[in-house]
């Protein structure tokens, strides 16, 4: 046998070690254990075996069909929104939320059920709030014990043993608590919800809930004020359940920020409350919440004044709720503009110093990018003067805080230049839609006649959220071009404490012939350098209606993307896009220029947010899909 020299092993090892990231021989396993991966809610895997030369081999590995799926032919009355849950993966199982409320364990290579728990969410109805709507459960695990945390829709936190699918009958009551007590005034089970997964820093879990906030026409219309749940957050122990702390995000008296509630309308007020994924920096030990808007968010004639700590990214001391730092995106918020989505911590270098920071998107269009230590600006953010209200009894800010970098990422405010153009008669077809209505420059309050908001109350940028690169820096944002109509009703003629509501749903406003308002993309992503604050690439997020404008005789545009929420995956080379673009698809994007590189036609209609995660040396990508009858967990890996 032929002998083999020690240079040439150390060659040979050296060439093994050099390209082993790529050929993924060393890193064998890589887990996927929150929500967006980390606790900064990057959504970025550091994973390359799925890249631009191998994504166009994916395929389904395997499907999962949701537990929801047999319960609604027993509970048809209750059929739920989308499956929007992304699961986590540790040890080789994924553990995922459905819509109805179930919890279900899953082998993660091969989609086998291990077991699933019934919350009963079911059994208090319909909620109010969203319907049945959920995105996910938490892990956590210390000196051998291993727990599934989640809330449910209908307003309780329970906590499972990972193992089992059994309650941890010492935590709380048998294993759950009842989120309706302790928020310091008696809440409709119905209004409360929990949406999104708990945050959990060392042994304290900090979870936020969704509250109705917009009584509207058409709707339940409380009769007073004080039915409208307050958004208060609160950390509990991970053990015992016990309620460590309150943060009440309407101060109360002789609290931080109570004296912008002005007549005790602090008293009265609910939500300003948040309903999204919160993000943790464990190191600190902080927490950072993305709160929404107060009620009634359309009008706040019984709530003048800003009204802290709604619309605010408020930072907290994980393991006391003590106030750490805050910042208010919108002073006395009329216009829907809550914080959609978890902050990204990044960690930036600008102007040659380091920067722990904090890039916050929003639905107007901003990216608010902050100290995450101290809550200063990174760049200056410039108060502003923004249109007055003519409701009676309104008051809207006289300023509004203006990031001055990165630029808006969508168009802000209706503006005659941004209005559709294809043809001279499609622009004067849509000056005269939006000459019937009141519009303005971004912050155009509500009004009596209707005014079309630009970007409406579903963003910009929404639940969705950025990804974001740690190792370039780069945020990928996903937004949609939406204005819609917000107009207010007078309650003279009905029995409630509400002066003014909205007029219904809030609509989209559509151009002429049945076409977009406003110049495509009506969908896009945006690549952004954090360290810079300038712009990489954007491009739109799909076709679109490009092949009906050609059809209709208009001049090719190109691209001119979709006006729809789009869920995004970040790995070492790839951004990955969910989006139905006349078939659900995953789509592969060069994360350095915004090229398509590869379409995938999912089974099912992408829901959630992707995930991805490696065992045994072979990498996945996990989604859900459908909803109703046909939720599934949607799951590619390479032959």
């Amino acid at each position: 046998m032929k002998k083999i020299s020690l240079d040439v092993m150390i060659q040979f090892f050296g060439i093994v070690l050099a390209v082993a990231p790529t050929l993924n021989l060393l890193a064998q396993d890589y887990e996927w254990l929150h929500y967006a991966n980390d606790q900064g809610s990057s959504k970025y895997a550091d994973l390359d075996q799925i890249n631009q030369e191998t994504v166009q081999d994916l395929q389904v590995a395997w499907t999962w069909a949701s537990v929801d799926n047999a319960q609604i032919s027993v509970r048809p009355q209750f059929v739920p929104a989308g499956f929007k849950s992304t699961p986590v993966q540790k040890d080789g199982i994924l553990y995922t939320s459905t819509s109805l409320g179930n919890i279900a364990a899953i082998n993660a290579v091969t989609g086998e059920q291990l077991w699933t728990f019934d919350t009963g969410t079911w059994e208090h109805g319909r909620p109010a709030n969203m319907g049945f709507n959920h995105r996910g459960v938490s892990y956590w695990e210390k000196d051998g014990k291993k727990r599934i945390l989640m809330g449910t829709n209908n307003a309780y936190l329970w906590s499972i043993i990972a193992e089992t699918g059994k309650p941890d009958v010492s935590f709380g009551n048998e294993g759950k608590i009842d989120l309706t007590i302790g928020l310091g005034r008696e809440i409709e089970r119905s209004r409360y919800s929990v949406t999104a997964a708990p945050t959990i820093v060392n042994d304290t879990i900090i979870i936020g809930g969704a509250v109705q906030d917009s009584p509207m026409l058409g709707f339940e219309v409380p009769a007073k004020q004080i039915d409208m749940p307050p958004g208060h957050i609160r950390g509990f122990d991970v053990n015992t359940g016990q309620m460590n702390w309150i943060f009440h995000s309407i101060p109360q008296e002789g609290e931080v920020g109570n004296e912008t509630w002005e007549d005790n309308s602090w008293r009265v007020t609910g939500a300003a409350n948040v309903w999204a994924l919160m993000s943790a920096d464990p190191e600190l030990g902080y927490v950072y919440l993305p709160f929404g808007t107060p009620s009634n968010d359309y009008y706040g004639g019984h709530r003048l004044g800003d009204n802290l700590f709604a619309t605010s990214i408020v930072c907290l001391d994980a393991s006391t709720g003590e106030l750490i730092w805050y910042f208010q995106t919108t002073h006395h918020e009329i216009w829907d503009y809550d914080l959609p989505a978890a902050p990204n911590l990044v960690d930036i270098t600008v102007d040659g110093k380091e920067i722990k920071g904090l890039a916050q998107v929003s639905k107007q269009g901003f990216v608010y990018v902050l100290d995450r230590v101290t809550g200063e600006p990174v760049w200056p953010i410039e108060e502003r003067p923004v249109p007055a209200s003519n409701i009676p009894g309104e008051r809207a800010a006289a300023t509004q805080p203006f990031p001055t970098r990165p630029a808006a990422f969508e168009i802000q405010g209706v503006n005659e230049e941004d209005l559709i153009d294809f043809t001279p008669e499609l622009r004067k077809e849509a000056l005269a839609i939006i000459n019937q209505y009141v519009y303005g420059p971004l912050f155009t309050p509500p009004s009596l006649e209707g005014t079309v908001q630009m970007p409406g109350d579903g963003g910009g940028a929404e639940w969705t959220g950025a990804a974001y690169d740690p190792e370039t820096s780069m945020l990928y944002i996903p937004s949609w071009t939406r204005p819609v109509l917000t107009q207010l009703l007078s309650t003279a003629e009905l029995d409630t404490e509400f002066d003014y509501i909205i007029n219904g749903k809030v609509t989209t406003v559509n151009g002429p012939e049945g076409l977009p308002l406003m110049k495509p993309p009506y969908g896009r992503v945006s690549a952004i350098n954090l360290n810079t604050g300038e712009y990489e690439w954007v491009v739109p997020n799909g076709e679109g209606i490009r092949q009906n404008l050609i059809d209709r005789g208009y001049e090719d545009p190109g691209p001119v993307g979709l006006m729809t929420y789009v869920n995004v995956l970040l790995t070492k080379s790839l951004l990955f896009t969910a989006i139905t673009d006349g078939v659900p698809m995953l789509k592969a994007l060069d994360k350095a220029t915004g090229e398509t590189l590869h379409e995938f036609e999912l089974p099912g209609i992408p829901q959630g947010a992707p995930m991805s995660y490696m065992i045994d040396g072979k990498q996945y990508i996990s989604i859900a899909a459908g909803g109703g009858t046909n939720a599934s967990l949607i799951t590619l890996a390479l032959p």
